[in-house]
């Protein structure tokens, strides 16, 4: 495979898509819309991904749809961690951290080590600042007893060693640094990999296909009606239940089934920016803003990661954007603990913002508690929103227990019970990300080109043992071994894979949600065309 740094012509792939690849939109359309499935799921993000996912598992038969893409809104733009919650222990909540732990741990070492890595928190104490050295040092202590140490020793380090491994770390008036583990990924790629899994247990998925309208029987809720927002096709989709799992528009849908729903969520604005980082970092920082609030700064993805912002956000959630105001904030509170040479505005490649779902009520929302909330409707649509990204297969499942539980048995009793499932499932390309690095760049034949090493670092630690598919298309056609940018490593075959075989319709689910390409600002207007231009040759 070649390295070259020009930007070509869009390779020719011909107009048979892989073997194997997935059904085209026509058949998925029909195939929804002439079956009665046990379960239809309104909403492709994360939540909605997991209980699919689980549903699918049981037996059920199951449908998916989301009007955008899938992970299209808050479950792409999250703080990208899988973590215990170190917030949580000053409010006493043990078993909550011991929990989200238990997950993270399941997540990162069994279901998906090829999509999350263990990082290195660092918890600078300064001067002034709003928590001791000696408090903190107790906390992460703490914090890692409750992982069972699996992450090594909570403990205190000297400003000093912490700078070595995190160049630009401000160390005025910086007393001592408090050091624990947890976890990141990518999660638009982990989100996606779910969807897969899902498939693979029988779940029947469409993105792009937007909720017109809802189907009633009797009162009941028994599906809805669509609108395949890439042909302007209508069609609809029965089912015996119907889940809203549509996040930031829950209580949308729930006003198509009940015009008097009371509103049953409030929302709370998370902005993040993503920069080209000055040096390299062996270790994220956290940062303590006041009594409950930390500021993340994250190496992540060759960048660098700032935020978030937390704050009550009463638009339409269509609309939420990163502003001005939100750059602002960000930026101050990174300076924090982070030089100014790493916080120029010209080093800022890319900024997103997504929606936390917070039960209704009161109080800051900096406060508020990341829990789970399912009611059911005056149409016995079931509503399910909130939590976080760490738990997302804790939630599948308590949605299940939910299901299982429900008055009157709607999905019958012909289903495995969800305490009978494996309960680590893995994700599609299971794989120790370390060795199918080093497959692909032994393993070439002997006639092509070596594939670059950052090429095959990113391809393994974003599908796993599923690289080896992308490495096929490359071998069998060179072209699209061929970069889609200079300056990174994502090669024409990852475009080619995410149309056959990742439901990828547009250029912006390609280049943000299937490749780094925009969180890195390569996303150019030759490079969208093209990428385009791939994506119509179906």
């Amino acid at each position: 495979m070649t390295t070259q740094s020009t930007l070509q012509t869009v390779p020719a792939l011909g107009t048979h898509p892989a073997t194997g690849s997935n059904p085209s939109r026509a058949e998925t359309r029909e195939q929804l819309s002439k079956a009665t499935y046990d379960l239809l799921v309104i909403g492709g993000g994360i939540l909605g991904i997991s209980t699919a996912w689980h549903a699918a598992q049981s037996g059920l038969r199951v449908a998916l749809v989301d009007a955008g893409d899938f992970a299209g809104a808050t479950s792409s733009a999250s703080s990208k961690l899988l973590h215990g919650g170190l917030r949580y222990l000053q409010t006493g909540a043990v078993k909550l951290v011991a929990e989200n732990h238990f997950e993270r741990r399941a997540v990162s070492r069994n279901v998906a080590p090829h999509l999350a890595n263990p990082l290195t928190f660092y918890l600078p104490v300064y001067k002034g600042g709003p928590h001791g050295a000696a408090k903190l040092g107790a906390g992460v202590f703490a914090y890692s007893a409750l992982s069972v140490f699996g992450d090594g020793v909570g403990h205190l380090l000297s400003p000093g060693k912490a700078q070595q491994d995190v160049p630009e770390l401000r160390t005025e008036n910086l007393k001592a640094v408090a050091v624990y583990g947890d976890d990141q990924m990518n999660d638009a790629r982990m989100a996606l990999m779910t969807v897969r899994a899902a498939v693979d247990a029988g779940a029947v998925v469409l993105n792009h296909a937007e909720v017109t309208g809802l189907r009633f029987t009797r009162g009941r809720v028994t599906g809805a009606e669509l609108k395949d927002r890439t042909s302007g096709d209508e069609f609809g989709v029965s089912a015996r239940l119907v889940l809203n799992a549509t996040g930031p528009w829950v209580d949308h849908l729930r006003k198509l089934e009940d015009p008097d729903a009371a509103p049953s969520i409030r929302l709370s604005k998370g902005a993040h920016l993503v920069l080209k980082r000055t040096s390299q970092w062996k270790a994220a920082l956290a940062t303590p803003i006041d009594k409950y609030r930390i500021t993340f700064a994250l190496p992540w993805e060759d960048m660098l990661l700032l935020g978030t912002t937390d704050e009550e956000y009463e638009g339409d959630p269509a609309d939420v954007s990163v502003t001005e105001k939100d750059i602002d904030q960000i930026l101050d509170e990174a300076a924090f603990s982070v030089r100014d040479q790493q916080l120029k505005r010209d080093l800022i490649t890319y900024s997103f913002a997504g929606l936390r779902v917070l039960p209704g009520g009161p109080g800051d929302t900096s406060k508020a508690k990341r829990e789970t909330v399912v009611t059911e409707g005056k149409g016995g649509m079931l509503s399910v929103a909130g939590g976080k990204w760490t738990t997302f297969r804790h939630i599948g499942r308590t949605v299940m227990k939910k299901l299982e539980s429900l008055p009157g048995h709607p999905l019958g009793d012909d289903f495995a019970p969800i305490n009978e499932l494996p309960k680590r499932m893995p994700l599609p390309g299971v794989a120790n990300p370390r060795a199918v690095e080093h497959r692909l760049l032994v393993d070439n034949p002997a006639s092509g080109p070596q594939m670059a090493a950052d090429t095959a670092k990113h391809l393994a630690t974003h599908y796993g043992s599923l690289a080896f598919d992308i490495a096929r298309l490359a071998n069998e056609n060179p072209a699209l071994g061929e970069r889609v940018h200079a300056d990174a490593p994502e090669i024409w075959a990852q475009v080619a894979y995410a149309r056959d075989h990742e439901w990828a319709e547009t250029a912006d689910d390609v280049l943000r949600r299937r490749t780094t390409l925009t969180i890195r600002g390569l996303a150019t207007d030759d490079v969208r065309g093209k990428v385009q231009a791939l994506l119509e040759e179906k």
